[in-house]
C-alpha cells in the first residue's frame, strides 16, 4: 500500500512538472534558464497592472523571451552586478492574447479599477489615440522587455521618476518633471541597455526592444507558463 500511495505522488509530481515546463517554440528560452538572478515581477500574471486583473495568456510567473535576446541581456546583468545593481524584470514575451485583452480592456470606458494608481489624469477613452494601447505589441515578437534597476543587496528599485506602466508625460524618457538623481538613472538603465544592443522607447523609460530582433514580423501567441 505505502508503494503505491510513493508511485501515485511521483506520477502526481512529474505530471505538474510537466505543465510548468512547456517545449518553446525553437529560438525562446526561460530567462532564469540563462540569467539565474534576474529579478521578476511579472505584473500581468498578478492583478497589479493598469487593467487591475490578471491578464489572459500569464498562465505562470515565469519570463519567457528570445534566446538571442536574452544572451544579450545576459550581458547587462554581468555589468550590473559588477557594480552592485541588477535587473529587475516586469514583462518579456507577451502572448497575443494579452494584446487582445489590453484592447478589450481600453474598450470598456466604464472599467477604471486602477486609474488612480497607473492613469490618474488620463481620460481613458484616449488610450488608441496616445499610443498606449494598441493592437499589437513589440513584446509578442519576443525581443521586448519592460525592466528597471535594483540594487543587490536589498532589491530596492531606482528611482526612475515614475513607475513602471504610468500612463502619462512623467513617464517619457526625456521628461522635465523628473529631478537630477531620476535622470541619472534613466540615463543609466538606457546606456547600459544600448550598449549591448538593445533600443529605448521614448514615451516608456522602462521599454527595451533587441535592435536585430530575430522575429520582426512574427507575433507569437503560446501561453506563458
Amino acid at each position: 500500500m505505502k508503494m503505491h500511495r510513493y508511485l501515485f505522488f511521483i506520477f502526481i509530481f512529474s505530471q505538474t512538472t510537466i505543465f510548468a515546463q512547456q517545449k518553446l517554440p525553437k529560438g525562446f528560452s526561460y530567462v532564469k534558464d540563462i540569467i539565474p538572478g534576474i529579478n521578476v515581477d511579472l505584473r500581468y500574471y498578478s492583478s497589479h497592472n493598469f487593467v487591475g486583473k490578471k491578464i489572459d495568456g500569464y498562465k505562470s510567473p515565469v519570463l519567457i523571451w528570445s534566446t538571442a535576446a536574452t544572451n544579450a541581456l545576459k550581458k547587462v546583468e554581468k555589468e550590473l552586478n559588477a557594480q552592485g545593481m541588477s535587473l529587475k524584470v516586469f514583462d518579456a514575451y507577451r502572448p497575443q492574447k494579452a494584446v487582445q485583452h489590453f484592447k478589450r480592456w481600453a474598450l470598456q470606458i466604464n472599467d477604471t479599477l486602477s486609474k488612480r494608481e497607473f492613469y490618474p489624469n488620463l481620460d481613458k477613452r484616449n488610450l488608441f489615440k496616445l499610443g498606449y494601447i494598441a493592437s499589437k505589441s513589440g513584446h509578442s515578437r519576443g525581443s521586448t522587455i519592460d525592466l528597471t534597476i535594483v540594487t543587490l543587496i536589498d532589491h530596492k528599485e531606482l528611482d526612475m521618476g515614475s513607475p513602471f506602466d504610468f500612463f502619462g508625460p512623467i513617464s517619457h524618457f526625456d521628461t522635465e518633471e523628473i529631478n537630477a538623481t531620476q535622470k541619472k538613472n534613466r540615463i543609466l538603465l538606457k546606456s547600459i541597455m544600448m550598449k549591448h544592443g538593445f533600443k529605448g522607447y521614448a514615451k516608456e523609460w522602462w521599454h527595451f526592444t533587441l535592435i536585430h530582433e530575430p522575429y520582426q514580423k512574427t507575433y507569437f501567441d503560446f501561453d506563458v507558463y
